[in-house]
């Protein structure tokens, strides 16, 4: 009976286990897409799926740099996603919110990036808006072509919408991350 109850109790922890993180979906590289200049800068935090911390380390100076300082820190918001509330002040954790904030630590946490301006320099919340490059591949795609994130469009910030919805429907078809039928209810609701 005890080897029953043990089997039982384990299988009903089981659904609840996070997955591992599953970044293998790459996007198709985009820097050399981007209007020239850009700020390089080291994530120095992952705060959730959608945001980091930076500090900006040097600049090239063109359409694409923003207006940040080098050797200061900014938060970053990424441009195109939105991911499940993890750190939400007064708010609940919403499905899905860790893993997409796991999925942005393992991409992101200590890693040189180029942060690449669209038209806004920041949100409402003071933070930075930018394209978020490892290497010569989007970040913010990555998320989304994976499953981890969702597009979400700020006008007029839609450079690069088009591509992002396309990923979007790929990881949706695919029924990855967020799209996935075991996952919030199913189907990325």
């Amino acid at each position: 009976m005890r080897i029953s109850i043990a089997l039982i109790a384990a299988l009903l922890v089981l659904p609840a286990c996070p997955q591992p993180v599953d970044l293998s979906h790459q996007a198709p590289a985009t820097l050399g897409e981007e209007p020239i200049g850009y700020e390089a800068a080291k994530v120095t935090r992952v705060v959730d799926g959608d945001t980091i911390e930076v500090t900006i380390t040097s600049r090239v100076e063109g359409a694409g740099a923003g207006r940040a300082q080098v050797g200061h820190s900014y938060d970053v918001r990424l441009l195109g996603i939105d991911t499940p509330e993890s750190v939400k002040p007064d708010s609940p954790v919403e499905c899905f919110g860790l893993e997409a904030s796991e999925a942005a630590a393992a991409l992101l946490q200590d890693r040189a990036v180029r942060l690449v301006d669209d038209v806004e320099e920041v949100d409402g919340y003071g933070r930075l808006l930018r394209y978020v490059y490892v290497e010569e591949e989007l970040a913010n795609a990555r998320l989304i072509a994976n499953g981890y994130a969702r597009v979400l469009i700020y006008e007029p910030n839609v450079r690069h919408s088009d591509f992002l919805l396309d990923l979007q429907r790929r990881a949706r078809a695919a029924e990855r991350g967020l799209w996935a039928r075991d996952t919030c209810g199913g189907g990325g609701s």
